[in-house]
C-alpha cells in the first residue's frame, strides 16, 4: 500500500527533481555562492535519506587522521533542541547536541566536536584552533565548497530504482556523484560477488569517472555496558531497542547470537520520553528469563542515558559498529588519497 502511494506521488517527484537539479546548477555556475577555506575541509555525506553509516565512516576517518592534524568533528547535530554553535562534552546532554556528534565526543575526548547548522558559520568558529575540519553529514549544504567528498551509497539502495521523494529515499539526484573524491559502498554482505560489484561501479561511472570506488560491511563490536565492561550476549533473552533508519541488519545478525529478541523499534533519531522508557522497562520485566538484557545501539545508547535511573537494576548494553573494506588495497588506497590531498593542503604555501 505504502509503494502504491509512492507512486502516486510521483508527479511531486518530478517536481522536487527539477527544483534539485536547478539548485545545484546555479551552485556549480556559481550563481549561488559557495565558500572555501583555508582549513582543510572533508565532507562525509549522502544522497539518499539516513542509514547508509556515516557515523562509521565518520569515526574511521577521524581515527586515521586525528594522530596528525589537530582535527574538529562538525555535525548539524540532527534532532537537537539547541540552535547555533555548540561545543560538545562528553558529558552533555543528546537532546542538546545530538547523538552521532555525542557518540564521537564519547569516543574520541581528545577531538574537539561542535554542531552547527550552519557549517561555514561552524568553519569559521573552529579554524583558528583547528588544522582539519571533518564535517558529518554535509554532502548537500552546497553553501560550502569543500576540499574533499566521501560520498555513501547503502549497497541495498542499488536494488531499487534510486528516486528522489517522495516515491523514493534519495534526498539529491545521482549526478551529484560527479562531486565526490572517493564513493564507499556500504553495508555489503561480507561475501561480495565480483559481478555485484562491477554492475556497482558501471552504474556509478556513468557519473563520475575519476572517484575511488570502495566496499565495506558492519563490523559488529564487542557489546558494552554502561560501565564499559564487555557483555557475552551468546544465549541471553534480549529486549533489542532501535532508534535508526534501518535496525534490520542488526537484528539479522544477532538472531544466531542470543536466546530470543524481543525488538521495539522507534524512528531514526527518536527523543525518548517516560512512556516510551516504561515500555522498555515493562518488556524487560515481562521476560521470565534470568538471563536477560537490554541492548540497543551506540547511538541510540546516548539519547538513553538521560534515563539511567530506570536502568539502575537493569543491564543496559550497546553494539558498537565499526567497518571493514573487502579489499585492503583498498583500505590503502583510501587513506592515502585522503592523506596525500589533506597533507597537500596543509603544508602549502
Amino acid at each position: 500500500m505504502i509503494t502504491l502511494l509512492r507512486y502516486l506521488l510521483f508527479p511531486f517527484t518530478m517536481i522536487y527533481t527539477v527544483v534539485v537539479w536547478i539548485r545545484n546548477r546555479l551552485y556549480d555556475h556559481k550563481l549561488l555562492a559557495s565558500r572555501s577555506f583555508n582549513i582543510p575541509t572533508v565532507v562525509i555525506g549522502n544522497l539518499s535519506v539516513g542509514g547508509t553509516g556515516k557515523s562509521p565512516m565518520t569515526e574511521f576517518v577521524v581515527s586515521i587522521l586525528k594522530s596528525r592534524y589537530k582535527t574538529a568533528i562538525l555535525s548539524r547535530g540532527y534532532g537537537r533542541r539547541t540552535k547555533g554553535f555548540y561545543l560538545v562534552q562528553t558529558d552533555s546532554v543528546a537532546l542538546d547536541v545530538g547523538d552521532e556528534p555525542l557518540q564521537f565526543k564519547n569516543k574520541f575526548p581528545d577531538v574537539t566536536v561542535a554542531v552547527c547548522e550552519d557549517r561555514c558559520t561552524g568553519i569559521e568558529k573552529l579554524e583558528s584552533a583547528h588544522q582539519l575540519i571533518i564535517l558529518d553529514d554535509a554532502y548537500q549544504h552546497r553553501k560550502l565548497s569543500p576540499l574533499f567528498n566521501i560520498l555513501l551509497f547503502d549497497y541495498l539502495s542499488f536494488s531499487h530504482p534510486m528516486l528522489v521523494f517522495p516515491t523514493g529515499n534519495f534526498r539529491d539526484l545521482l549526478i551529484e556523484a560527479k562531486r565526490a573524491q572517493i564513493i564507499a559502498i556500504t553495508k555489503c554482505p561480507i561475501e561480495l560477488p565480483t559481478k555485484d560489484k562491477r554492475q556497482i561501479e558501471k552504474k556509478i561511472r556513468y557519473y563520475n569517472k575519476e572517484a575511488l570506488i570502495v566496499f565495506s560491511y558492519i563490523d559488529y563490536l564487542e557489546p558494552i555496558d554502561s560501565k564499559g565492561r564487555v557483555v557475552d550476549i551468546k544465549g541471553k533473552d534480549i529486549i533489542l531497542v532501535t532508534g535508526i533508519a534501518k535496525p534490520e541488519p542488526m537484528v539479522d545478525y544477532l538472531q544466531d547470537k542470543t536466546n530470543s529478541i524481543t525488538h521495539i523499534s522507534f524512528g531514526d533519531h527518536h527523543s525518548f520520553n517516560e512512556s516510551d522508557i516504561n515500555k522498555i522497562v515493562k518488556s524487560y520485566h515481562s521476560l521470565t528469563s534470568g538471563n536477560k538484557i537490554i541492548l540497543t545501539t551506540e547511538k541510540d545508547f546516548q539519547r538513553l542515558k538521560p534515563f539511567r535511573k530506570y536502568f539502575a537494576a537493569i543491564n543496559l548494553v550497546y553494539l558498537p559498529i565499526g567497518l571493514r573494506f573487502h579489499d585492503a588495497l583498498q583500505q590503502d588506497l583510501f587513506c592515502k588519497r585522503l592523506h596525500d590531498t589533506v597533507n597537500q593542503s596543509v603544508n602549502q604555501p
